[in-house]
């Protein structure tokens, strides 16, 4: 969505109070759209903002122009200070990313029994079906006489 414009486009990421936002602009309208909103997001303390425009075997060329980081002051309750500070990995509380469906529990013993025995079942009553249609059709062609 943003190669081979002719105008500018922008990214805004905010993470205030747990809750992750990113917003863009790839209209060069200067209106600014959600991408994505996540709550619920813990992320640790001490570490660094960065870029990179390394991407594997596919390369695009963007020109990073300008970064303007801002560390926010936000009013914490005790409680909030600790727990933020236990953080050492990032972690989103009920983290559902749409177009990600949960892996399917495989089928127990006697689902999967249940399931080739009537597949089988109905082979078998499909070939006895088959088998008498074809011998009265094999009866009605003897009668023709010609």
């Amino acid at each position: 969505m943003v190669r081979n414009l002719n105008h500018d486009t922008f990214l805004v990421i905010r993470y205030v109070k747990r809750r992750l936002t990113v917003l863009i602009d790839i209209d060069g309208k200067h209106e600014w759209r959600d991408c994505i909103d996540v709550p619920g997001v813990r992320l640790p303390r001490g570490y660094y903002f960065g870029t990179s425009s390394v991407t594997g075997d596919l390369s695009d060329n963007h020109d990073i122009i300008s970064l303007k980081l801002y560390q926010l002051t936000v009013e914490r309750t005790p409680e909030e200070e600790k727990r933020d500070r236990e953080v050492y990995l990032p972690e989103v509380d009920n983290l559902k990313l749409p177009g990600i469906e949960a892996p399917l529990e495989p089928m127990s013993g006697l689902a999967l029994f249940l399931i080739v025995f009537f597949s089988l079942v109905a082979i078998v009553f499909a070939i006895v079906i088959g088998v008498i249609v074809y011998n009265k059709w094999q009866e009605q062609s003897r009668k023709h006489f010609y």
